[in-house]
């Protein structure tokens, strides 16, 4: 018996002027060009482009490199941005199997592919790297959709060696940031394709590269996710977006990942409390067309895995984006689809009653990719759930104990107006992103400057070690007050600070002056004059003496949370006192 295996799901990401939906487009439009009439299917925000068609964009370089094709083709996420691979999640990861990420050859790395790369980190996904934009290489040469090795050989010297300098720059960006890579033609045997990321130089515009890009992506996904795609009898998905479709009330985009859903099917949809409705439609948007202005649907009878499908049922208005769907077609099926579903989104919305931050966001991928972020450094998270922030979360936030966790963060998702109100009375910061990692790194900026400024606070109060010597010839006044000059041998000296010599406190400093200038501190190798009211010169100090800060219990304490502001002659001074 033949294996029933899907086709792999392809993601795109990167930075957004690096000519993702150019070179999406071209995909698009050489499989429109290149497919048999209705070979081509758009489903709900992806391409679905069947191994035919996938053969002759290819041409002959599976010839070359050996590469027979079993799969059924690809479908390719095209939803703008990180939003649908984020929100598309499944547990234990994204739903999609391999990741395209766009970087511009000429730019390198940009803002968004940090992130995009931090993301493709957290949910461990295999990804090849496209270098768009080769027709734009001072010099290049456009060859009409043919592979990046055939026209690459027709190119002038100077130009090859241009390409070669770009290409390694992407490849050393990559090794900065922990991964090993190289042109993919130049990968001895599959198993390197595992080891190390395969950079494919394209171009949307002329669609060269293409062929290497497709063939690459399905070697990669027949040689190493063999297993990932094999199909099982239960139909499973995520939902993309919950939106109106006319004729049909509300409807939810999903992406089918396992299975097969059928029109009468029960689907159970994880959340708050599970959702049972019954499939009324299963809806695709006419051939060809573009999704995401598309309201023309047919009516199929069933879906297969890998496919995007627009199901209407009724009142589907509480599903949440990103949330998992399993359809079943025997009502006897539905308490453990409910189960699983439900244990699918308990791993990722929690309370827990620790010292820790708020975390909101639009969808549950969202949510997720927040708390493997948060976690990865190592920050403690209270709360973590879908939605917008509301005043039980400023509840919530308020009876965290350290001030430094009373926040909130809200990916996507806007403040209730009640709860803002709520946040500036209690003082309690939110912050707001529809990008993660700047969200965090907002948060981060934020609570190593309030640290920092408690820290100077401590230090601005505290007594701190110091460690003088009277010098010879300059006992200035005896007494009331007596006015001695000292040398800082080790410390920092302030206004207010009591000394003593051999472990009796002899005064308290009340002014310090260099050069008959008062000044309100001194630090190690200063000469000063300072002046105290209580001891007198020739009866309690003398020339040479060495006198040291008083410190109680409570000031060593208070210098021991301060301790990484203090300077290193402290420091030791500390130690010996």
């Amino acid at each position: 018996m033949k294996e029933k295996i899907r086709s792999p799901i392809i993601a795109v990401l990167g930075h957004i002027d690096s000519g993702k939906t150019t070179l999406l487009d071209k995909i698009r439009g050489s499989a429109v060009q290149l497919a048999e009439a209705g070979g081509i299917t758009q489903s709900i925000g992806a391409t679905n482009i069947p191994i035919g068609t996938v053969k002759k964009i290819c041409g002959s370089l599976l010839d070359k490199m050996k590469i027979k094709l079993t799969i059924p083709g690809f479908l390719i996420i095209d939803s703008p941005g990180h939003a649908a691979f984020i929100t598309l999640r499944k547990r234990g990861g994204a739903v999609a199997d391999i990741v395209i990420l766009v970087i511009d050859i000429n730019e390198g790395f940009q803002v968004q592919t940090d992130e995009s790369l931090t993301i493709l980190k957290q949910f461990k996904t295999p990804f090849v790297v496209a270098a768009t934009k080769i027709d734009r290489v001072p010099g290049w040469r456009p060859n009409e959709n043919k592979s990046f090795l055939e026209s690459f050989a027709e190119q002038r010297d100077d130009v090859k060696k241009d390409v070669e300098t770009k290409i390694y720059n992407i490849a050393g960006q990559l090794a900065e940031r922990g991964f090993d890579a190289d042109r993919y033609d130049r990968f001895e045997k599959a198993e390197d394709f595992t080891k190390r990321v395969a950079i494919v130089p394209t171009s949307g515009i002329s669609g060269e590269g293409l062929a290497d890009l497709l063939m690459v992506l399905a070697g990669l996904a027949q040689q190493f996710l063999k297993d990932k795609l094999q199909l099982s009898d239960m139909c499973k998905g995520t939902v993309l977006e919950v939106k109106d479709a006319r004729g049909f009330g509300t409807t939810i985009d999903v992406i089918v990942y396992d299975g097969t859903v059928r029109k009468g099917d029960y689907i159970v949809i994880g959340g708050k409390e599970p959702i049972i409705r019954k499939v009324k439609a299963l809806l695709r948007p006419k051939p060809l067309k573009e999704l995401r202005v598309e309201k023309q649907f047919d009516s199929v009878r069933e879906v297969r895995a890998a496919a995007g499908i627009k199901i209407a049922a009724p009142d589907l208005e509480q599903v949440i984006a990103g949330s998992p769907i399993i359809a079943v077609c025997d009502e006897a099926a539905i308490d453990a689809a409910k189960a699983e579903v439900q244990k699918d989104v308990e791993q990722v919305e929690f309370v827990k009653g620790i010292d820790g931050i708020i975390v909101k966001a639009d969808t549950l991928g969202g949510l997720e990719a927040m708390i493997k972020m948060l976690t990865e450094e190592a920050i403690p998270i209270r709360k973590a759930e879908v939605g917008h922030v509301n005043k039980q979360d400023v509840i919530e936030a308020q009876n965290v104990k350290d001030d430094l966790k009373k926040i909130i963060l809200a990916f996507n998702v806007r403040t209730l107006s009640d709860a803002e109100e709520l946040a500036k009375d209690l003082k309690i910061t939110i912050f707001h992103s529809k990008i993660i990692y700047k969200i965090i790194e907002g948060y981060k900026e934020w609570r190593y400057e309030r640290k920092e400024r408690e820290l100077q606070e401590k230090l601005d109060r505290a007594v701190r070690p110091v460690k003088l010597k009277l010098l010879k010839g300059c006992i200035f006044r005896a007494s009331k007050p007596c006015i001695v000059g000292v040398e800082v041998m080790a410390g920092y000296l302030k206004k207010g600070v009591r000394l003593k010599k051999d472990n009796k406190i002899i005064g308290e400093v009340k002014e310090i002056q260099r050069e008959g200038k008062g000044i309100d501190s001194a630090t190690t190798k200063d000469k000063i004059a300072i002046s105290m009211n209580e001891p007198i010169a020739g009866r309690h100090i003398f020339e040479n003496d060495i006198l040291i800060s008083h410190l109680t219990a409570n000031d060593k304490a208070l210098l021991k949370e301060i301790q990484e502001k203090l300077n290193a002659d402290e420091k030791e001074l500390l130690e010996e006192i």
